[in-house]
């Protein structure tokens, strides 16, 4: 009987696709995985040789952190945390990096090259440049006093690049909170993940041509805050003069960058929005009086971003060097 039974299953012709077709969903969503423990057997010493490469280059210069982890963010906002980020112009490829919100700006591709580099010399061929890039934000991060979290990992690379999505997707630092909150909805992410991961901010630096108009024109900035920066800022040229996005502890990871929203010291309108009498105002007072929240928060943010619509299985490739396709 159960011979019978297995070959009808077999030899019905519906009832056989639809089998076929619930083991190939069966076994995409496996491939689909990405997972903490994605190299332990293939390449062990893959997040330490990480961590040493860009913990040696933010040794070198502080400020790479909060480039390192904007690098991150402006990845996965784009075709999802595939590194198409790192792909320079070819006559097939049209670079992000020369999109308006990156160019000039983006920074850090050297330095996951470098920790390319590193790893390849001990795994040739098995970690992608997306993994080094999501680990190396989170390393970023805990190196100048912020969260730490577990990566994921078993992303792709992609073999494109998209400067029009670039373009039309990343958040640009004149977009009001209702703009913000739906690009980052369109992501998965909430706006409680948006404030979060916009604390990163407190080691930015921004450069005068994004801030100018509201130093000069803004009647709600507070009015010694703005003095101070258009010192550094003047009404015409020096458009590339860098400022930090947050005057009191711009080199450490911590809330103050939320404290600074309160007090009408944001330096960036999408910065000062976040507080404006609107409906993230909670949120950012919240994280002004709780160091703790916000930490915890951002790390579980940038998990989720670094979730977005990874390539997984046999989807992409793993590039030998983080700038082209193979």
């Amino acid at each position: 009987m159960a011979t019978s039974i297995h070959y009808n299953i077999l030899t019905s012709p519906a009832e056989a696709a639809a089998f076929m077709f619930v083991l190939l969903l069966l076994n995409t969503a496996c491939q689909a995985q990405i997972t903490s423990t994605f190299y332990q057997n293939s390449c062990p010493n893959a997040l330490s040789a990480i961590r040493t490469s860009i913990r040696n280059s933010i040794a070198a210069e502080r400020r790479m952190a909060a480039s390192l982890i904007r690098l991150h963010f402006h990845d996965c906002f784009v075709q999802g945390c595939d590194a198409s980020i790192l792909l320079e112009e070819t006559p097939s490829i049209e670079s992000e990096q020369t999109a308006v919100p990156n160019k000039d700006s983006a920074r850090g591709y050297g330095v996951i090259e470098k920790a390319k580099s590193e790893v390849e010399k001990i795994c040739p061929g098995v970690v992608s440049c997306a993994d080094i890039l999501a680990v190396a934000a989170r390393d970023a991060s805990a190196y100048v006093g912020g969260p730490s979290w577990t990566v994921m990992l078993g992303r792709r690379d992609s073999t494109t690049a998209s400067r029009t999505l670039a373009n039309s997707e990343l958040p640009r630092f004149t977009d009001g909170l209702d703009r913000l909150i739906s690009r980052f909805q369109s992501k998965g992410l909430n706006a409680r993940d948006m404030v979060a991961l916009s604390g990163s901010h407190t080691l930015g630096q921004a450069q005068c041509v994004t801030f100018r108009d509201r130093i000069y024109n803004n009647v709600t900035i507070d009015a010694g805050f703005a003095s101070t920066r258009r010192r550094g800022c003047p009404a015409a040229g020096g458009d590339s003069n860098l400022a930090p996005l947050d005057l009191v502890t711009p080199n450490s990871f911590d809330n103050n960058y939320f404290k600074n929203l309160i007090q009408r010291k944001g330096l960036l309108e999408s910065d000062q929005v976040l507080f404006s009498g609107g409906s993230t105002d909670s949120i950012v007072s919240e994280y002004s009086r709780s160091p703790a929240a916000f930490s915890s928060d951002f790390a579980s943010a940038m998990i989720k971003m670094g979730n977005i619509e990874p390539l997984t299985g046999n989807a992409g490739e793993i590039r030998r060097i983080c700038s082209a396709v193979n």
